[in-house]
């Protein structure tokens, strides 16, 4: 009888071992549905973020160009100051027909590849403006 109730202990402790490591088995599976969900959605929300800042990006590169249209009409045509608003028209209307086409994703592209190529400029420019920036917030 001894015997029996030593056998009947051990299977109970297997099928306790092998309950046990099916639920961490199904906890850890769920755990990985859970991980790849939230996964998923940052990542569409991400794309969404990029696509609404390209669509702002677009609207207002177009009203850069109307304003470039309105000072070439409305500005001066002659003298310096012609010259200078002629100047800030075409800036205006380059730069407007740049975000249209291009879009945040694209300077974005842009600002990387020229940091990629000229890494030491892009370095003192980061700390000129950092120090910039600290000096503006340390008044107020």
């Amino acid at each position: 009888m001894a015997n029996f109730t030593a056998n009947k202990n051990d299977l109970e402790k297997k099928d306790d071992k092998s309950t046990v490591g099916h639920v961490a088995s199904q906890v850890k599976d769920k755990a990985q549905e859970v991980a790849s969900s939230v996964a998923d959605k940052a990542r569409d929300m991400g794309t969404s973020a990029v696509k609404s800042a390209d669509s702002a990006a677009a609207t207002v590169g177009g009203k850069m160009h109307s304003l470039a249209d309105t000072v070439k009409q409305h500005g001066p045509n002659k003298g310096m100051m012609g010259t200078a608003s002629t100047a800030v028209a075409d800036t205006l209307d380059q730069a407007g027909r740049y975000l249209e086409q291009q879009g945040l994703s694209g300077a974005a592209e842009d600002v990387t590849n020229l940091i990629r190529k000229h890494p030491v400029p892009a370095v003192l420019i980061g700390l000129g403006l950092g120090f910039l920036l600290a000096r503006v917030t340390s008044r107020s």
